[in-house]
């Protein structure tokens, strides 16, 4: 016999249906909760497969973001064997079937019968240190857009207060700018206050500065509020926004400033992460992405795998004597992966820096410029040329990770 079980996870519950061979289910379909009680259950019910079968049962479900992490850890602490399928692959088998039918009890059945006319490879338990590196890592991407969404709020809503407000500080959105705007919003706060008073609370906010810099930047603030269009607020709704958006830009910044922290101490614990690193270009945070992102690379068994795994595969149309000509990449994979290749490609290509005697300019990665130029010289776009760089260079991150050597550019 070869039995199978097949879970149609949702959230909060799965629906579970066994078959003890091919064409031959168990029992009805039922379902359960994701509790202690509910998954026991299902422990119960596939120890009951094992009895008739004399074979311990593997467990097919689908990849449901993270809905099925319960359901995977529990099953994985009782050593049983999982296989998780890409929603495509199994959306792709149940459209084989004419009639149009999508039910729990369904999509459980079509598990089980996926697992006979597929060859699925078993899932691969990742570490809880990789693991760990990948939930920070993309928790600091979302904080990271929200942040960008804050500053375009809280941008339009200056320029309706106090636009000549720009300038004054180096960065907007330094803290020392960011409190004193909480403290004087608007040209009136400015002008009511004398520029001694306005030079001691900037001096109070930045300590690390000099009192003739808070001095010089309370008369900028003074120069800026009596050349303000606004000169007298209306709307009070405005400011109180603006102080709403100071504090949530504060509190970003302070966020992401922990996060980094803890990125930057869990990857030094990688040793894939130093290696990742020696490839010019490459620098911290877009390392310890694209480690966490890749996770173990024996994983992989062919570079062709980890390139299909980050979407940066060519699609590939052909009927009859039709063969398409422009192929584009599938963006099948994982976003946040190829988001972080892209990123590296372009700053390893980017000129960095001139030798002083020959003034000659200097890419950041040698041999990934002459690649590119080499595709440039063909005629081919500069799209196209970037993901063709960014192909070689995930090949070069599956050669280096696998062979535990640093990556050698040219001298």
């Amino acid at each position: 016999m070869n039995p199978v079980v097949g879970l149609d996870v949702s959230k909060g519950e799965s629906q579970i249906q066994a078959f003890l061979e091919k064409g031959k289910p168990h029992r009805k379909s039922f379902s359960i909760p994701h509790t202690i009680e509910g998954l026991d259950c299902l422990v119960e019910y596939l120890e009951e497969i094992r009895g008739f079968t004399g074979i311990r049962p593997p467990v097919v479900l689908e990849s449901t973001g993270h809905f099925h992490i319960p359901v995977v850890q529990y099953l994985e602490e009782r050593d049983y064997l999982l296989i998780i399928v890409n929603p495509l692959v199994s959306y792709r088998a149940k459209s084989s079937n004419l009639r149009k039918v999508k039910t729990d009890v369904i999509d459980a059945y079509h598990l089980c019968e996926l697992y006979y006319k597929e060859e699925l490879e078993p899932y691969k338990k990742r570490g809880i240190q990789l693991l760990n590196l990948r939930n920070l890592t993309r928790q600091h991407e979302n904080i990271t857009e929200l942040h960008v969404q804050a500053k375009l709020q809280f941008q339009s809503l200056l320029d309706q207060v106090f636009p000549e407000y720009k300038g004054v500080f180096g960065s907007l959105y330094s803290v020392v700018s960011l409190l004193t705007l909480k403290e004087y919003p608007s040209s009136e706060d400015i002008l009511r206050v004398d520029e001694k008073e306005l030079s001691d609370k900037i001096a109070e906010l930045c300590k690390s500065r000099s009192r003739a810099w808070a001095k010089e930047k309370a008369t900028e603030l003074k120069e800026a509020a009596e050349r303000n269009p606004i000169q007298k607020t209306l709307y009070q709704s405005h400011i109180l926004s603006m102080n709403m958006y100071i504090h949530m830009l504060l509190q970003y910044k302070e966020h992401l400033s922990k996060l980094a922290a803890e990125i930057d101490a869990l990857a030094k614990e990688v040793e894939e992460y130093e290696l990742i690193k020696s490839i010019p270009g490459i620098g911290e945070k877009i390392a310890a992405t694209i480690i966490s992102e890749i996770g173990e690379i024996e994983r992989f068994s062919h570079p062709k795998k980890l390139v299909a795994f980050a979407g940066i595969d060519p699609s590939v149309f052909e009927s009859g004597k039709f063969r398409a000509t422009i192929n584009r990449i599938t963006k099948r994979g994982s976003s946040r992966l190829r988001q972080a290749l892209f990123m590296a490609v372009k700053c390893a290509i980017r000129d960095c820096r001139k030798k002083k005697i020959t003034n000659e300019v200097i890419p950041r990665n040698k041999r990934l410029r002459a690649f590119y130029d080499k595709k440039r010289d063909e005629g081919k776009p500069y799209k196209v040329a970037v993901i063709a760089c960014v192909n070689k260079l995930l090949r070069w991150i599956f050669a280096i990770l696998t062979s535990k050597e640093a990556f050698q550019d040219i001298d």
